[in-house]
């Protein structure tokens, strides 16, 4: 799945919404090298699926919803209680729903709020603790659209702008006791639930135009820069939000002249 080797083995390893998409693509990148991962989400056939795709490591299921705070506090617990602590964590559930702001719900709201920002805030509270002791690491997965504006995305433009400033305070607290914290902002990504997007002509077209290498991201591209910061050739890196966007925030917006076709 990746082109680096990293010596994962033994390594305890949370990573939520592991069941799908980006969080399986980076829950399979640490089982493959060797890791011990939790898989957390809140089905579980679908982190079944995960931990039967496994080509190494040690696979738990953790059916949890990571949007609460009894059920992250619950995961932490259990996690670090049966492998005696935790070395990194990734945060990587979340929710995106579209509407433009007078017609996002209160409820809608609510859910991309709970998930995407209060869980990520309850699962770094109670994993902090384990990190410090180990001297690990959190990753937090975010988007390019906590770092500028989407069309129909203010909700989660706020709350993955809100988690980019969480992951940059942490770092700054918890740098002393050797804890690095990150996150990594995805553009695009191909996934089961963007893929309907991806077939249609003038959506893939129009994105192409924003893409400098010229394809949308795939799970695995994110994955990749995953195991790269929790890992100890990251030993420098905390507090950054790393674009892994196939150049879209390094474009000013305008579409791809013909010429250059």
């Amino acid at each position: 799945m990746v082109w680096a080797t990293y010596p994962y083995d033994g390594t305890r390893v949370i990573v939520t919404g592991a069941g799908s998409g980006i969080g399986r693509a980076i829950a399979l990148a640490f089982l493959e090298s060797g890791a011990r991962v939790a898989l957390a989400g809140r089905t579980h056939e679908t982190l079944e699926q995960t931990a039967a795709l496994a080509a190494g490591g040690e696979a738990a299921v953790h059916v949890v919803d990571a949007a609460t705070l009894a059920g992250v506090d619950a995961l932490v617990t259990d996690v670090s209680a049966a492998w005696g602590g935790l070395d990194a964590v990734i945060a990587c559930a979340g929710l995106s729903e579209h509407g433009r702001i007078d017609r996002m719900t209160d409820e809608s709201w609510e859910r991309m709020r709970a998930l995407n920002l209060d869980g990520t805030v309850f699962l770094a509270r109670a994993a902090m603790p384990h990190l410090r002791r180990a001297r690990g690491s959190f990753t937090a997965v975010s988007s390019i659209a906590g770092l500028g504006g989407d069309w129909a995305q203010p909700g989660y433009s706020a709350t993955k702008a809100a988690v980019n400033g969480l992951v940059q305070a942490l770092a700054m607290d918890e740098g002393r006791d050797g804890v690095r914290v990150n996150a990594i902002a995805p553009g695009f990504t191909r996934t089961a639930q963007t893929a309907e997007r991806l077939v249609d002509p003038a959506f893939s077209a129009a994105l192409l135009d924003r893409l400098a290498l010229d394809r949308a991201a795939e799970p695995d591209d994110v994955a990749a820069a995953a195991l790269f910061l929790a890992s100890p050739d990251a030993a420098y890196i905390t507090g950054i939000v790393l674009p892994v966007d196939g150049g879209t925030t390094a474009g000013v917006g305008t579409p791809r002249p013909r010429e250059t076709l």
